[in-house]
């Protein structure tokens, strides 16, 4: 089937074929879809496996849940399919409780989904007008709006620094700070306007919403957390397979393939050689092609990596 063939108005899976051709090793074997979303990527992965190969797909959002239940319905009925309601610090003990101890690969498609961006009462984009909320997981009560009404100066500067590496970081936090109360995504995108050239405008309101989301929904933290669980989980030969959308995200993962760890330093054995539970399948990222881009413009910045678990106690030479 063709990757278009995949999307649904829930979302559009990117780089479909390329995941599924990166992650799987046996097709018979079981594979964590770690984003579920609207379940494109399950999907793919479901037509390519054989009859015994089967899927479990997580997600923090329930509505994509029901979304990927009700769209594979069929495979559920033929237990070639699960989706489990839970963030990737809950991977192992939702895997643990169906009796799985070990799984051929994992998936991950980061950042956030069509529907989370297209619905206005999500507070996802700077576009819509919503609620300050941008929960990936509404069961959590921390929203948008806590932090953007309660932290000082510093810690939005800092924030919006780190994990939207924005250059104009302290001028905006200061005018958010003195916009205050802020109720709704209008109300932090015109603080921000206030404080950046029209022709900044885009890009800066997409960094400083960005920086938000990851703060409400920890995600970097919660990447790291799959790491450690896809290293105890996934055998060895199989393969994990990641796209990312930012550079923060990018920068993790290429380090996690290649040095075994978020720093980026390698630790070698007498030899030299560097000693890593994973060995990166590709040097460089794969990225959507000019036709995808073009029918997808959400995926021209997806990065595409992915590596082999291997034995901790062989190296691999860089």
């Amino acid at each position: 089937m063709s990757q278009e063939s995949y999307a649904t108005s829930f979302h559009a899976p990117v780089l479909c074929h390329t995941a599924v051709n990166t992650l799987v090793t046996d097709r018979s074997g079981v594979y964590v879809d770690a984003t579920l979303g609207g379940g494109g990527h399950s999907r793919a992965l479901l037509d390519h496996l054989a009859s015994e190969g089967s899927v479990i797909g997580i997600d923090r959002d329930e509505e994509a849940i029901c979304e990927a239940k009700a769209r594979l319905a069929d495979e559920r009925m033929r237990g070639r399919f699960r989706a489990l309601h839970a963030a990737f610090d809950e991977l192992e003990r939702f895997l643990s409780a169906t009796g799985l101890a070990k799984v051929d690969g994992i998936l991950a498609d980061l950042g956030v989904s069509s529907y989370q961006l297209d619905r206005g009462k999500r507070g996802f984009s700077h576009r819509l007008t919503g609620p300050l909320d941008m929960r990936m997981d509404r069961r959590k009560a921390d929203v948008a709006a806590g932090i953007l009404n309660s932290w000082d100066t510093g810690r939005i500067t800092k924030l919006l620094r780190s994990a939207g590496e924005e250059p104009a970081a302290g001028r905006i936090a200061r005018a958010i700070v003195a916009a205050r109360p802020l109720d709704s995504t209008k109300d932090l995108a015109s603080a921000v306007r206030k404080m950046v050239p029209t022709r900044l405008e885009a890009k800066t309101l997409a960094r400083v919403f960005q920086a938000v989301r990851i703060a409400v929904n920890q995600e970097l933290n919660q990447l790291d957390s799959l790491f450690g669980a896809a290293e105890r989980l996934v055998r060895t030969g199989g393969h994990m397979t990641i796209i990312s959308y930012h550079s923060l995200e990018d920068r993790r993962v290429k380090r996690m393939f290649r040095y075994g760890n978020t720093d980026g330093v390698a630790v070698r054995d007498i030899y030299g050689n560097v000693l890593a539970p994973w060995k990166e399948l590709m040097r460089r990222p794969v990225r959507p092609s000019p036709a995808e881009a073009a029918a997808n413009p959400r995926a021209r910045s997806a990065k595409l990596r992915a590596a082999v678990r291997q034995d901790n106690h062989i190296p691999t030479t860089i």
